[in-house]
């Protein structure tokens, strides 16, 4: 007998489970439900078609209703909203938004992949204005382009500085528009940390957006908005980019099951607290295998992986349940931003012991025209060395060496796993001793209690307390720009030098990335020196540590001059 499998919801989980129900099965009745207009659109693309980069806003629809029907045999209904799920009768209330007639579908599987929604906070004078925007969909961001061109906006302020926030403003900058980017934290891209989201902080800033941390939006007028602080903002439009609720709605009302998390409670297989209701996507909530606690992660991967392990468990084909990790990556102008696992406030509110890496090696071999320096962060756990999560910031390509740690955190790898890693190199593409085999054997060199590092975020407060900090770089490296207070000791001087270096008190080293004050402290350990500390990210995760709050607040320099490439 065949089955009759409903899902609601289209795009990358539903369109995903349904097609690979029908792999599967050919003589299945498979309905899809999507009450938009569009059933399959690249969501992530959409901030896209502000700047034309994505020229035609249908470009941005992948597949139409029929599409689904000639080559899968699947009838998509698109403006037909799933409005009630009775249970017992194992059947849905769905509702024609063009005619207005309701009708009932019965289902033997009934797949739910509705997706989140934009948050529109109540208590924002003025959220509900013609002049204010959330993007979910393709006739969102339609609305949002058609309304900018119409009243020749040039003013525009983006709230919320996640991912979507962010590729919103750049591209309205590629569009020649006056962005102001509010964040009501005090960094943009939360599954960044602190110290790696001021290169980004930096980046956004050089090209002109009006970046606002720590102070949230409190109203919204025609051609301005206040913010808690009384400042106010010129904007004649407004993107709320705040976040996303799962659309719960449906799945509540028919007495499924919530998770603590605020997304449907699913098992192993995705299957309800009802075993013949299965949920996807962005409204569901996940396990993460890291912090061993529920989570929610509203990405199209994983929304597709739980599409097919929904639709395999349908037909009794097991599926291999690993939890998620939080893997993603962002353009943001001329840098790139890759994360995954947990970060260190993640860390810190899962009661997890960890320690961290921080090098900055080059993305290419040196003498290759387009090097640049990579950020490279690694968090680990403490004793065990077991690896938590990564970041990585840069104009190369940062997501291929989160892509190997995100790999070996899925495979239960340590730091010591790092360092034999067998990768590609050549030149123009990596460098031989490739970020993850270095920060690996940077991570054990600490676990063994090879040397002790300190942190960027730190190097302030050694100024400040006139801590004795060695600049270990060459002299005309010094020149161009160093920390104030710092001994310039060249490493190639170095052994020559000892008698300027006490032994009473700690004594700091640095040089451009860590790696010569690396050698630096072992020299000195070697030499009998037990008071030596590197710093980690050395002069160049200083500059970009620092370069944006002294561009941006009062604070005084503590670097004469900041050099970042």
């Amino acid at each position: 007998m065949s089955k009759k499998i409903l899902v609601v919801g289209g795009v990358a989980g539903g369109a995903s489970a349904a097609t690979r129900a029908r792999r599967l099965d050919e003589s299945a009745e498979i309905i899809m439900f999507e009450r938009g207009p569009h059933v399959s659109f690249s969501n992530c693309a959409l901030p896209y078609h502000i700047s034309g980069v994505v020229k035609e806003c249908d470009d941005l629809v992948l597949m139409c209703p029929e599409n689904f029907s000639d080559q899968y045999n699947i009838d998509a209904r698109v403006l037909n909203e799933v409005t009630k799920i009775n249970r017992e009768e194992k059947t849905v209330e769905v509702k024609d938004l063009e005619s207005g007639k309701k009708y009932i579908e019965e289902y033997d599987k009934l797949i739910l992949s509705p997706g989140a929604n934009p948050i529109r906070p109540k208590n924002i004078k003025g959220v509900n204005n013609d002049n204010v925007f959330t993007i979910r969909n393709v006739v969102d961001i339609d609305k949002l382009d058609q309304y900018i061109k119409r009243n020749n906006i040039k003013d525009i302020a983006v709230v919320g500085a996640g991912y979507i926030g962010v590729e919103i403003a750049e591209n309205f900058v590629h569009s020649n528009k006056n962005v102001s980017l509010i964040e009501a934290m005090d960094q943009v891209l939360q599954p960044l940390d602190y110290d790696m989201a001021q290169i980004i902080h930096k980046e956004l800033y050089d090209k002109g957006v009006n970046v606002v941390l720590s102070d949230p939006l409190s109203e919204i007028h025609d051609d301005y908005v206040v913010l808690n602080s009384g400042k106010k903002i010129d904007a004649e439009a407004v993107v709320l980019s705040i976040g996303v609720n799962p659309e719960t709605k449906l799945a509540e009302e028919a007495g499924l099951e919530i998770g603590e998390t605020g997304g449907i409670k699913v098992n192993h297989n995705y299957i309800t607290s009802d075993p013949d209701i299965y949920a996807i996507g962005d409204v569901i909530e996940e396990y993460c295998r890291i912090s061993r606690r529920k989570t929610r992660v509203p990405l199209a991967g994983p929304a597709q992986r739980q599409a097919r392990a929904a639709a395999n468990n349908i037909y009794n084909i097991p599926h291999k349940n690993e939890g998620v990790i939080g893997s993603s990556v962002i353009r943001v102008f001329n840098y790139n931003a890759a994360t995954t696992g947990l970060n260190e406030k993640q860390l810190q509110d899962a009661g997890i012991s960890y320690d961290f890496v921080y090098i900055i090696p080059e993305d290419k071999v040196g003498l290759m025209p387009n090097s640049n320096p990579l950020h490279f962060k690694l968090l680990y756990e403490i004793p065990t060395g077991k690896i938590l999560g990564a970041q990585a910031v840069g104009k190369g390509d940062v997501d291929k060496r989160i892509d190997i740690i995100a790999t070996a955190i899925m495979m239960d790898a340590t730091v010591e796993d790092l360092i034999g890693l067998e990768l590609c190199y050549a030149p123009v593409f990596s460098t031989a001793r490739n970020a993850a085999n270095q920060s690996g054997m940077v991570a054990t060199n600490l676990i063994n209690n090879r040397y002790n590092q300190v942190y960027v975020s730190k190097v302030r407060e050694l100024v400040e307390n006139n801590s004795f900090i060695v600049d270990v770089r060459e002299e005309d490296e010094f020149k161009e720009g160093h920390i104030i207070n710092a001994v310039n000791i060249p490493l190639s001087e170095l052994r020559q030098r000892t008698n300027e270096i006490p032994t009473d008190e700690p004594v700091y080293l640095h040089c451009r990335s860590a790696q010569r004050s690396y050698n630096a402290v072992l020299a000195l350990q070697n030499l009998g020196y037990d008071n030596v500390v590197n710093i980690s990210g050395s002069f160049l995760g200083i500059c970009c540590y620092e370069y944006f709050l002294d561009q941006t607040t009062d604070r005084e320099k503590i670097v004469t001059e900041y050099n970042f490439e």
